[in-house]
């Protein structure tokens, strides 16, 4: 434990080590990722996708380890004990912080699958990490908005598309497919000019979950619903680089998902989304409680 530092050096530690681990784990995973890409075998390919989630999460595990050399983060989690590693699950969480990430690695690694999460197109040109995304399966999305549709027609139904070849290649392997349903981080001022219903969350949006039930209904059978509290305030990525996040509690709760909501066409059935909408929207309302309840145990202990 290296807490007697300064909060700064210590943030500058935990920033070496995180680059040192990255770059020697990234360097690992380009091996098979690049087989993969020049041997176009489907089985080869599946092995090669295995080796790269363990590289993966070797990359996590070297992350837990300097995390446990420089921060003093007290953890409390209930509910990883239910994850399998063999299983494909929706990972719905709120989001707060970059920190999340992090906080979920550490909880789910070699307890579940590892968590793929969809990614904007440019992310793939990101220095060392942006390869290392392609070889372990993560989906690139170029998403268009309402308006650019509107000039484009031709374009409506292209990101299902991508969604369905992105989801396509995550049924040889067991994965957790993460989403950030809120789409952005939340914040006091966003959920005051959101007008949110929700005390601590935004409104949840749908598509990107409908477009994966679409695309995987009839593979995916688990919802993993993550709750994440920072009891002392949603920290920046330097403050937890730098120790001073002095707790984060998570409570994971896994339900069945709705048969009636897999294989359905986000695009086309409107049945569908109002009631993905009412499904997500009640899943907030217990999130909304549990976080509500969650700070304030923090402040009772």
């Amino acid at each position: 434990m290296l807490g007697f530092l300064p909060k700064p050096v210590i943030g500058v530690i935990a920033t070496t080590l995180l680059i040192l681990n990255t770059l020697v784990w990234a360097f690992l995973l380009y091996i098979p990722a690049l087989l993969k890409l020049i041997i176009p075998h489907q089985g080869f390919r599946v092995r090669c996708t295995r080796l790269i989630i363990w590289v993966a999460e070797n990359w996590v595990a070297g992350n837990k380890a300097w995390m446990r050399l420089t921060q003093r983060t007290r953890w409390q989690v209930t509910g990883a004990g239910e994850l399998e590693r063999e299983s494909w699950y929706l990972v719905l969480s709120n989001h707060q912080s970059w920190v999340d990430i992090l906080a979920m690695q550490w909880v789910f690694n070699r307890r579940a699958p590892f968590l793929k999460f969809f990614l904007k197109k440019e992310l793939i040109w990101v220095p060392v990490i942006g390869l290392a995304w392609w070889g372990l399966d993560f989906p690139f999305m170029k998403r268009h908005s309402s308006k650019y549709l509107l000039r484009h027609p031709e374009k409506r139904g292209q990101d299902l598309a991508t969604t369905r070849r992105a989801c396509e290649k995550f049924r040889y392997t067991p994965v957790s497919v993460m989403n950030f349903a809120e789409g952005t981080r939340a914040s006091p001022e966003k959920i005051r000019q959101q007008k949110s219903s929700y005390r601590h969350l935004l409104t949840p949006k749908a598509g990107a979950v409908g477009f994966v039930l679409d695309a995987m209904g009839d593979a995916m059978e688990t919802l993993v619903d993550v709750t994440i509290a920072y009891p002392g305030g949603a920290p920046s990525f330097w403050d937890f680089l730098c120790g001073r996040v002095s707790e984060i509690r998570m409570e994971i709760h896994t339900h069945p998902i709705p048969e009636e909501l897999k294989g359905r066409n986000y695009a086309t059935d409107a049945e569908f989304r109002r009631q993905l909408k009412d499904w997500l929207g009640n899943l907030w309302r217990e999130k909304d409680e549990r976080l509500e309840r969650m700070l304030k145990e923090a402040d009772r202990d």
